[in-house]
């Protein structure tokens, strides 16, 4: 999946949509890290940061079904 800064991605969960804000390096191990924005009010934080191998990756949907986590919904 080619991820897109500025881009809207749904979570396949919970249909939550996010701003992907930057694609960073771990300063540890220089492993890829997705930082990305809530577009929704969220109490415990606006902005978020997983790797990219878990954001491009696949998730269980609500039905049982594999599909991948995030979704690009608008450009």
């Amino acid at each position: 999946m080619l991820l897109k800064i500025g881009a809207v991605y749904e979570h396949i969960k919970t249909g939550k949509h996010y701003k992907l804000i930057a694609l960073a390096k771990d300063s540890h191990d220089l492993s890829e890290r997705v930082v990305y924005e809530a577009l929704y009010e969220n109490s415990v934080s606006k902005y978020w940061v997983r790797s990219k191998e878990e954001f491009v990756g696949e998730a269980v949907s609500n039905d049982g079904s594999f599909h991948p986590r995030f979704c690009l919904i608008e450009d």
